[in-house]
């Protein structure tokens, strides 16, 4: 493995209930806490992650097919299992975008195609059997 590939963050607990502090060693820090107060859970972070990078595949995949963009929003929602360890069985992304027009569809979904078959690693390093329904709407 290079030493490219590898990532590093660093968590602290700050003392207080379930609140965590972190982030890559001397970059900007995120706070985590596990009630949901101060910033957000764990597992609203990995929904987050999601949708920042198929977010970041999709904002770049469209700019390289001269997809006109002037906002995006992503909604993530996540359906967890009911017993431990409760990770998310299934995961919808709804993709709200400004600026594209009815012409660009066919390069959104291939935008969202290529960042879901082969770009996005967050989504890959999650369990394959994930049900992710993608949806994408112009705004």
């Amino acid at each position: 493995m290079s030493e490219g590939s590898r990532r590093s963050v660093v968590l602290r607990w700050s003392g207080e209930g379930l609140r965590f502090v972190g982030g890559p060693p001397g970059g900007p820090e995120t706070v985590v806490d596990g009630d949901g107060a101060a910033g957000p859970a764990p597992m609203q972070l990995l929904l987050l992650s999601l949708a920042g990078c198929m977010a970041i595949d999709v904002r770049l995949i469209l700019e390289k097919s001269r997809v006109p963009l002037e906002a995006m929003t992503v909604e993530a929602t996540g359906v967890r299992a009911e017993e431990d360890p409760r990770r998310y069985v299934q995961v919808e992304l709804v993709y709200r975008l400004t600026g594209p027009g009815e012409a660009d569809e066919g390069k959104i979904q291939r935008a969202v195609d290529l960042s879901r078959e082969r770009y996005c690693s967050v989504l890959h390093t999650l369990a394959p059997d994930l049900d992710l329904e993608i949806r994408f709407q112009r705004g």
